[in-house]
């Protein structure tokens, strides 16, 4: 256990704002390190810089989930340029969608793409989700799809990926994972553990045989109550900050 102060101090060339949020993002990649939602150094999250609509914090390309601290964060602006020192590159397929969300989707401060097994093979399904659990029934209204155009690199792609969510917070890109955008970096992780444990459910349930549909209107029901999503319970806040007490118990490295 690290037990030297200095370690954790704020550097001087960050605000407030920023640290905590580069705390906050450096914990989530811990987060999903944790829970083998990590893809090798692959994948992404990112989130804007509270009050600061011009620039968002992206893992820096080359290090795993586990490696990431607030202060090897990388900040970028909307057309994928790296802003201050880093000593490492972005993903370019972390900017193709991510700078174009956070540009013109206003309440999309954090973005979160996975490519977990259980998602990734619902996303090659045909008929994408099925509303026949407990999960899915809290997602209902809130999936879009996207037809696959191979690896995310070209820029142009980034409208389309848009123009294909209409609104919802959940995009399924089809053969490939979940897009997930939240108002908020824990609204974004419910949103993603909905999605994770829906997808995980559904294939479980389908190698048993046929999977019996909810009807329709409790579905909707399930997704107006589903209190990891109201911002009156905190839209996830509670979580996030459970798991971030695990992380700090493992290792608070991610604080530096």
């Amino acid at each position: 256990m690290l037990s030297n102060k200095k370690y954790f101090e704020q550097p001087s060339q960050f605000t407030d704002q920023e640290w905590q949020a580069r705390i906050d993002l450096a914990a989530m990649y811990r987060i999903f390190a944790y829970l083998k939602w990590d893809e090798s150094i692959y994948n992404h999250i990112s989130l804007r810089i509270p009050g600061d609509n011009e620039h968002y914090l992206i893992n820096p390309f080359g290090l795993h989930y586990s490696e990431v601290t607030a202060s090897n964060l990388v900040k970028v602006d909307l057309a994928g340029n790296i802003v201050g020192h880093s000593a490492w590159p972005i993903n370019p397929a972390g900017f193709t969608f991510h700078s174009a969300i956070h540009d013109k989707v206003d309440n999309a401060h954090c973005i979160m793409h996975v490519h977990t097994t259980p998602t990734l093979a619902v996303c090659c399904l045909e008929e994408g989700i099925s509303y026949s659990n407990f999960y899915s029934a809290q997602i209902y209204d809130k999936v879009s799809y996207h037809e696959f155009e191979g690896i995310t690199l070209h820029m142009e792609e980034g409208q389309r990926i848009i123009d294909s969510a209409n609104g919802n917070p959940i995009l399924m890109l089809r053969n490939h994972g979940p897009v997930v955008m939240g108002s908020t970096l824990a609204q974004a992780f419910s949103l993603m553990w909905l999605v994770n444990r829906a997808c995980e459910v559904q294939l479980a349930s389908m190698s048993m045989g046929k999977v019996k549909e909810i009807p329709e209107d409790i579905c909707r029901q399930c997704t107006a109550d589903s209190l990891p999503l109201n911002p009156k319970y905190g839209a996830g806040e509670d979580v996030f900050a459970a798991m971030k007490r695990i992380i700090e118990k493992q290792d608070p490295s991610y604080k530096q």
